[in-house]
């Protein structure tokens, strides 16, 4: 795959979704008992994202059980939260294994919350020039929202930019540490400013700009909230450092690491077994492994790299009636598909691939896109000969983008292929 950089690059709040599935889906198990709800719910919310996205750089982040540097500062960190219910804890484990199926990145740190790993991976990003969306359901991420980083809640459907902090918490997202430092948060149980909601706080941050400065002028503010305010200085920078989400974390991979590979279709196949996840275990029926035919002496494809050979099938193409075309590209949304070879074949058995933008290790040598180009539009473009292609819709709207109209292209093996069975489920190359 070559990584496209201007593509964003996806933070996933594991921890956010997991319990946000497990409070708000009913309580499935399998047919034997075993919870699954909380798997399929944060699944489910992956695969969306997946597919809204498509991102090639991607992590899913969890929180470990151990505790971190912020209980050590504050014995009452998270005093408040109940142990995790054993329905939910038995499924962290096939959790975990069908997101590596799937070929995400995880990552779990013990000793390290997942907002820290979060914070300091979406710097490293946009450090690096990477867009980052994170996505999540914690209102803490407001933090770090500036002009690269963005946050998406795939249950609500909404987003956060810049402008929709704003929107949402009348601050902006520079602010959002000490709006939270003076309303606190019940749930990770930091007190804040007793008696002090977001109201109170939005008006203090509008007249001072910043806690540092509310404390400064903390005898100006009357009454009992004042009052309150005064007696709890002493805390807020406790709080503030509590809130505050670390960009600096030592972490063994960057997010140029963090690439989506390829997903494990066999293991991902026993776990949706296991869990009865039927529709799903159904749909991989499309993504079964391609049998290798057994040697044929008729068979011969060549790997096209140099002018000559690649010159000699131009001239054999020009005088072809009928010839079969398919492209290779990064993706199968034909808008941000960028053309990495093409293939060819004028009879059975006998075919040729032309590498143009091929980027990895050991990649052979390649000859230049615009040469190649340059070289098959006229045939393509012919409308005399006959063109065929496998999903020919897609090889149209991909060589479009490059300015090339195909024409004579009247015959596509993938519609061929529901004629003859249209109730099968598979209608892929082979």
């Amino acid at each position: 795959m070559i990584i496209d950089n201007a593509a964003p690059f996806i933070l996933v709040d594991g921890s956010s979704y997991l319990f946000r599935a497990f409070h708000a889906l009913p309580p499935l198990t399998n047919s034997k008992g075993i919870p699954t709800g909380a798997v399929y719910g944060v699944i489910n919310m992956l695969r969306k994202l997946l597919q809204d996205y498509k991102p090639q750089r991607i992590a899913v982040v969890f929180d470990c059980k151990e505790k971190t540097f912020r209980h050590e500062m504050f014995p009452e960190y998270k005093a408040n939260r109940t142990v995790m219910p054993d329905e939910l804890a038995v499924q962290i484990q096939p959790l975990h294994d069908l997101i590596r199926a799937m070929g995400l990145p995880l990552i779990a740190i013990p000793g390290v919350e997942a907002d820290d790993v979060i914070g300091t991976l979406a710097k490293q990003a946009c450090d690096a020039g990477l867009t980052t969306i994170i996505s999540t359901g914690d209102k803490d991420m407001a933090q770090l929202v500036n002009d690269n980083i963005t946050l998406v809640n795939t249950m609500s459907g909404s987003v956060l930019d810049r402008a929709g902090v704003m929107a949402k918490f009348e601050v902006t997202p520079e602010q959002m540490i000490d709006y939270l430092s003076l309303i606190g948060d019940s749930v990770d149980n930091i007190p804040g400013v007793y008696k002090v909601g977001p109201k109170t706080a939005v008006k203090w941050l509008q007249t001072y700009k910043s806690l540092d400065q509310i404390i400064v002028h903390a005898q100006e503010i009357t009454g009992k909230v004042g009052e309150n305010l005064r007696n709890t200085i002493p805390e807020l920078p406790l709080y503030k450092q509590l809130i505050t989400i670390k960009l600096d974390v030592p972490l063994s991979m960057h997010p140029t690491d963090l690439v989506h590979g390829v997903q494990d279709t066999e293991k991902l196949r026993q776990l949706f077994a296991e869990l009865e996840f039927k529709s799903w275990l159904k749909q991989l029926q499309d993504l079964e492994p391609v049998k290798t035919p057994g040697p044929q002496q008729d068979r011969q494809y060549e790997l096209v790299t140099d002018k000559k050979v690649f010159d000699a099938w131009i001239e054999k193409l020009t005088y072809a009636k009928v010839f079969a075309f398919d492209t290779e590209t990064t993706s199968l949304n034909y808008m941000e598909a960028k053309l990495v070879g093409v293939s060819f074949a004028i009879v059975a058995g006998h075919a040729a691939y032309v590498p143009v933008a091929h980027d990895y290790d050991s990649a052979p040598q390649q000859l230049p896109i615009d040469y190649v180009l340059q070289k098959l539009q006229p045939l393509l473009e012919n409308p005399q000969q006959i063109k065929i292609a496998h999903n020919l819709k897609y090889d149209l709207e991909v060589m479009a983008n490059y300015n090339i109209k195909i024409l004579g292209a009247n015959f596509d093996t993938m519609l061929a292929s529901y004629v003859l069975n249209s109730v099968a489920t598979r209608h892929n190359m082979d």
